[in-house]
């Protein structure tokens, strides 16, 4: 798994996207492990071209489809979807367009910070938008982690202004 270029990539591409899943809970501090990386992104025609162009030289696949059939990844594609799970050369990339809990990109990104990651600035779910959309998710996974969140964001709390 090699996350670092695939944020760069994306990044480095004018990319229009927020990291929300375990890896934005490992932004804030978590010690939970995941093997995937989460990205909610804006549906416009342009990012999505960018989007598609960024992932192409990684050989994106929908997870578990058949190799020997066809797939076209373009702006099309993203298109004519909101949900990607991803299997590329850099690992599994998964694309919500909307996150239960928060929505589409505009109600992500309004529950986001920038944070410096991955040797780049990035936007990832702020913690109380993570809790929330952990929350809303009910998944095993997701309530897992709910104790240790709701903990490092008691403890950003605790610690007052000098923590921002």
């Amino acid at each position: 798994m090699n996350f670092v270029q695939a944020v760069q990539a994306l990044t480095d591409a004018g990319v229009e996207f927020a990291i929300i899943g375990g890896w934005s809970a490992i932004m804030h501090g978590s010690a939970h492990l995941t093997n995937d990386l989460d990205l909610g992104y804006s549906r416009h025609p342009d990012n999505l071209r960018r989007l598609a162009q960024a992932l192409a030289p990684y050989h994106p696949r929908p997870a578990g489809f058949p190799p020997e059939l066809p797939f076209v990844w373009d702006d099309r594609t993203l298109h004519s979807g909101t949900v990607f799970t991803l299997d590329t050369d850099l690992g599994r990339i998964d694309l919500p367009a909307e996150l239960t809990g928060l929505g589409g990109w505009d109600e992500i990104r309004k529950g986001c910070v920038r944070l410096r990651a991955f040797g780049r600035e990035v936007w990832t779910l702020d913690l109380p938008s993570l809790i929330r959309a952990k929350r809303a998710a009910g998944r095993p996974k997701d309530l897992l982690v709910l104790p240790e969140l709701e903990s490092l964001l008691d403890a950003t709390a605790d610690s007052g202004p000098a923590a921002e």
